[in-house]
């Protein structure tokens, strides 16, 4: 999961890029880096950090040019200590490419040994966007030898691209001297959608809400297997350059990625929250008799829409229970379980008056690898909570993430291998309560009868684009480099009382 955005304008974009990453800022908080091109020369800033922390004023001033690229990143395959792997990637040749991708190509490895044994091209980190990059600029080179580049050429590259790589991948990249280039994987697995402002500027974003935040109006989704191609001069060409595509966005998008305020292909990510606090209020009262719930907490921030939803539902009051410091990140897309544990105290504060003597429903948007949520219920008994539930808005995540989230391990996945009881002793609640998975597809594509399916591999274990064997999620595995902290726990060696070891 990554944050991208690139725009083509008639006035300087440095600032507009800076802008439309602060407002993709959670899906990457990894590192960012801006592109820009002035008379056919790139000019680059990229660093680990967040926005805020990587661009300086000197770094700004030093982005000249009227169109450019950005990206916050979040890793999931290669090296998340590396800076090197920060995007944009560059290669000098055909014309001058710079990329930023957001997803994770699933054949990465054999693309590489293809581009280097077949193809002649060297790629120097362990990232599947540099991969990805120059399997596009080697068909690239392929579409226009002899010719000079035009929509149909980029069209024809792009369609080599979709012929050669597997797995998820929304993508922006701009073509020195000739134009800024989008384009989404054939399942549209990860979320692309352009804008337009009123002095003629194109933006496109991984959200809608980057778009709307910065003065541009949103005008469409960019489709499942399609390219856009924004030349210099603003003119926008699209085509579908896919055999084959289907729309099956991640459902994981709207349970937890994307921002509240956005709309991913049709579809509100508020409104879906609100219908899967709907359709979880009808779980909980299969499981813990309403009359047993005192008041309904949310787990600040993603899970408010359904935990207000559900607290309507069951005729319960809805509080604030935990103030939340803005200023630590996001736990889930933090490395390292000890990293994750310390942040949760850090980034959350009990009111005490709100759990003394209650017995209070907890509501997530969804449980991972369950170290902050028994952290979390722990804080709530510590305030004084006479019964803690649990409910989460997703159900219980078992299988790994291969499409850009960073979920790819089954031991690290506290539901993997484990009963729901199991879960609730090891969490340390007194119920938990989960989504089913066919309501929450439900829940969700009632609000866009076009989607067929969605991904929920993570939830069902049954991946959109069928090409994915163990051997497969083991590879990206070992591919996976995440720096290990010291005293870190693993959660796949937390014991229960009679309970069989996984």
């Amino acid at each position: 999961m990554c944050g991208i955005v690139g725009v083509v304008s008639n006035a300087p974009v440095n600032q507009l890029i800076y802008d439309a990453l602060l407002l993709l800022q959670h899906r990457g908080q990894d590192a960012a880096g801006i592109v820009t091109q002035h008379e056919r020369k790139f000019f680059m800033h990229k660093a680990k950090g967040m926005v805020r922390d990587v661009f300086r004023t000197r770094n700004m001033r030093a982005l000249p040019g009227a169109s450019g690229l950005g990206q916050v990143r979040y890793p999931t395959a290669g090296n998340a200590a590396s800076e090197e792997e920060a995007q944009p990637f560059y290669v000098n040749a055909p014309f001058g490419i710079v990329l930023v991708h957001n997803g994770n190509l699933t054949n990465a490895h054999a693309q590489k040994a293809e581009l280097f044994n077949t193809d002649h091209r060297h790629t120097n980190t362990d990232s599947d966007s540099e991969v990805l990059l120059n399997v596009l600029a080697h068909e690239l080179e392929k579409a226009t030898r002899g010719t000079h580049l035009s929509a149909a050429e980029v069209f024809t590259a792009v369609a080599g691209v979709h012929r050669r790589v597997r797995g998820s991948y929304a993508v922006i990249a701009q073509i020195a001297g000739h134009g800024l280039l989008a384009f989404r994987d054939p399942y549209g697995i990860r979320p692309l959608c352009m804008g337009r402002s009123s002095d003629g500027t194109v933006m496109l974003a991984s959200e809608s809400v980057a778009l709307e935040g910065t003065g541009h109006v949103f005008e469409r989704d960019v489709a499942p297997g399609e390219a856009v191609f924004v030349a210099l001069d603003g003119t926008v060409h699209a085509q579908s350059c896919s055999d084959h595509s289907q729309l099956s966005p991640c459902i994981f998008e709207f349970v937890y990625l994307a921002r509240p305020d956005s709309v991913l292909d049709g579809i509100s990510v508020y409104q879906a929250r609100l219908n899967l606090g709907k359709t979880l209020a009808k779980r909980v009262v299969s499981m813990v008799p309403p009359d047993e719930i005192d008041v309904v907490i949310p787990i600040p921030e993603s899970s408010r829409p359904s935990a207000t939803e559900l607290a309507h539902w069951l005729g319960k009051p809805y509080r604030e229970g935990f103030v939340k410091n803005r200023y630590v990140g996001r736990t889930f897309i933090m490395p390292g379980q000890s990293v994750r544990a310390r942040s949760v105290r850090q980034k959350l504060n009990a009111i005490a008056s709100e759990f003394e003597g209650r017995n209070v429903l907890l509501v997530d948007d969804s449980i991972v690898r369950g170290t902050t949520s028994r952290e979390i219920v722990q804080m709530a008994r510590e305030a004084g909570a006479r019964k803690v539930y649990l409910a989460s808005a997703a159900p219980p995540v078992r299988h790994p993430n291969v499409y850009g989230i960073d979920m790819p391990t089954k031991e690290e996945l506290v539901a993997h291998g484990r009963t729901q009881e199991e879960v609730r002793q090891l969490i340390g609640a007194d119920a938990l309560i989960y989504q089913d998975v066919d309501a929450m597809k439900h829940a969700v594509g009632a609000l866009n009868s076009s989607i067929g399916d969605f991904d929920a591999s993570c939830f069902d274990g049954v991946y959109v684009t069928g090409d994915i064997t163990d051997g497969d999620i083991a590879r990206l595995n070992e591919q996976r480099v995440v720096p290990q902290q010291e005293g870190e726990e693993d959660t796949s060696r937390l014991s229960l009382p009679n309970a069989t070891p996984v």
